[in-house]
């Protein structure tokens, strides 16, 4: 019984990390997205007055256009089952946790949806062993 236990988790943590590998590109490609918007000084986002995170959208834009290069790198290299992409996956999607954190004033919505991927990813990137299937 514990090995069928373990096959269930590990096939649901299979099929979460898949889905992970494409909520990695969906994040990725959006994060380059706002990175863009935030770089060309869009009129999307809002600048509050007092914040203590001071820093300006262009500054956001290119934090977020770089973190965004390197999900979607990450998320190639988990379609290919790299190890090191799966440690990277981990590390960036913390990354993005504290840069999407620290960005809530200037767009709060998507960034607290960006949040709630990111904990997804970590959660079935850490879990999933690939060997075990």
């Amino acid at each position: 019984m514990t090995t069928t236990s373990h096959s269930v988790r590990q096939g649901l943590a299979a099929g979460i990390t898949m889905l992970a590998v494409i909520m990695l590109l969906v994040a990725g490609t959006l994060s380059i997205l706002r990175g863009i918007a935030g770089v060309t000084k869009d009129e999307i986002f809002l600048i509050p007055s007092e914040y203590s995170y001071q820093l300006d959208v262009t500054g956001w834009g290119w934090i977020h256009l770089a973190i965004g290069v390197l999900l979607v790198a990450v998320a190639i290299g988990m379609m290919l089952t790299a190890t090191w992409a799966r440690i990277f996956a981990c590390c960036l999607a913390a990354v993005s946790i504290v840069a999407n954190f620290a960005s809530l004033p200037y767009y709060p919505w998507w960034s607290v949806i960006i949040i709630a991927i990111d904990l997804m990813v970590i959660w079935a990137v850490s879990t999933w062993n690939p060997d075990r299937i």
